[in-house]
């Protein structure tokens, strides 16, 4: 590979350069690493004698760092030649939703994602905190790989600084992928949920993330609270987070102004 070829939609490339960016790789390294991870989602499983288990070991270890493949022995025992394993390739969705160049197009076109935090916003999450007697509330923005949290209030360790949160532990993406709020007060006893990575190890039991989606109802991200414990939710409560929703999005859609965030 050699860049993005000329042929490709200006969008799509737009939209690749700036996911590589954030990724912190080249746009062909980026490429690679997507169509690893899509290879092993599609493959995993087939009944083709020898690919199961190449397809296992692709999605366990990715590509190399500069973007060159394995070694067919190296492929085989899941190490690259210099007999150091890589991280996996990052979480690309494959859910339609999220994919969606239009919804991608919006959430960039925002100008938040990656971007410095927004006080204002960080007002409106300590608003959800005070509101819902909860110890985190944030806006989140969802992209195809991740989500990423323009501002929030009670975020701690890692996340603090980050800020960042891979796609496979994302609840925000299923709120965004069905486009209405999804409220969840004990995820671990939901059929869909309990195993989820972030439930099952206790950092996310009862959750709350209504949409944020602009006139033709893409959904960039959402606007959520959660706490380690199990909560009731009220209809109140939704009305509340459901009130500051639509301040964010007037924010965000209505009146873009990005020095008024700072």
């Amino acid at each position: 590979m050699s860049g993005i070829s000329p042929t490709v939609d200006p969008t799509i490339t737009e939209v690749l350069a700036h996911a590589s960016r954030s990724a912190g790789e080249s746009v062909d390294v980026y490429i690679g690493r997507a169509v690893a991870a899509r290879l092993a989602a599609d493959l995993l499983g087939s009944d083709v004698p020898g690919l199961s288990a190449a397809v296992t070991a692709l999605r366990r270890d990715g590509l190399t760092a500069d973007g060159d493949a394995a070694s067919d022995d190296a492929a085989s025992d899941g190490l690259f030649p210099d007999g150091q394993p890589t991280p996996a390739p990052p979480v690309i969705a494959t859910d339609p939703v999220i994919r969606d160049p239009a919804r991608l197009r919006a959430l960039f076109d925002t100008g938040l994602m990656d971007s410095g935090k927004g006080a204002a916003y960080d007002r409106i999450a300590q608003m959800a905190v005070d509101a819902l007697d909860v110890p985190s509330a944030g806006v989140s923005l969802v992209s195809d790989e991740k989500q990423w949290f323009c501002s929030a209030a009670g975020l701690s360790g890692d996340l603090a600084e980050t800020r960042t949160v891979p796609l496979d532990r994302s609840l925000c993406q299923y709120a965004v992928s069905a486009g209405s709020p999804l409220v969840v007060d004990d995820a671990r006893t939901h059929p869909t949920l309990k195993d989820h990575p972030i439930v099952a190890d206790g950092t996310v039991v009862a959750y709350a993330g209504v949409p944020l989606a602009d006139a033709a109802g893409n959904a960039i991200g959402t606007l959520c609270a959660w706490d380690g414990k199990p909560k009731l939710w009220t209809a109140g409560h939704v009305q509340i987070l459901e009130d500051l929703a639509t301040i964010v999005r007037e924010r965000i859609f209505d009146t873009i102004d990005l020095g008024d965030m700072s």
